[in-house]
């Protein structure tokens, strides 16, 4: 999406407490299909996240956040949208870009508490669908 260096991508999981190296990243970032494809664990790509967060919006303290062990679709959107400063606005319009429309009140569902009652979880073709928009939208610039 960013077109990141490694070494730039394994700084950002430093940053988010994880020292990873090439062979493993070349590992994750393969497509399934290909020989040595491994799948990054939730526990690392919520490091990876944290450290784009801590990359982009500055540490919050001296710790490293703590990451989550299993990630929701919905948390890995919580933690894009953070670290990427993006507003309401901004992901309906990386939306338009794949012609997927969804309104302001269905996206604000996906950053509610699980125990909200208009929580909505963020299934796998939307966050697809918010990815791709994502990459078409900053590759553009």
């Amino acid at each position: 999406m960013f077109d990141f260096s490694d070494p730039l991508m394994l700084s950002i999981f430093k940053l988010g407490g994880y020292e990873g190296n090439k062979s493993e990243l070349a590992s994750w970032l393969a497509r399934e299909e290909e020989i040595g494809f491994v799948l990054c664990e939730d526990e690392k790509l919520a490091r990876f996240l944290n450290g784009l967060i801590i990359k982009n919006r500055g540490p919050k303290g001296d710790e490293i956040p703590e990451p989550e062990s299993v990630l929701s679709n919905n948390i890995v959107l919580r933690k894009l949208k953070i670290a990427l400063n993006l507003q309401a606005d901004d992901l309906l319009e990386m939306l338009k870009l794949n012609e997927f429309i969804l309104s302001k009140h269905e996206l604000s569902a996906l950053f509610r508490s699980p125990d909200h009652k208009n929580y909505r979880r963020c299934l796998d073709q939307l966050l697809r669908n918010i990815l791709d928009g994502m990459e078409k939208y900053y590759r553009k610039k």
